[in-house]
């Protein structure tokens, strides 16, 4: 329960932040976190196949 309140918590902070945020920025931003998790399912997918863990 802690968690799913701590949790709740950031994303109104995050929420709040990208409403004050301009546009091209809260984009600019959003496209970097994309990239960024692309990348790690990638290393993530890569590093199961071989049987090793991705460090």
């Amino acid at each position: 329960m802690l968690f799913l309140v701590a949790a709740l918590l950031l994303l109104g902070v995050a929420l709040g932040t990208v409403a004050h945020a301009p546009l091209p920025f809260s984009v600019a931003v959003g496209a970097v976190i994309v990239v960024w998790l692309g990348v790690f399912a990638l290393r993530e997918r890569h590093g199961r196949r071989r049987g090793t863990s991705a460090r």
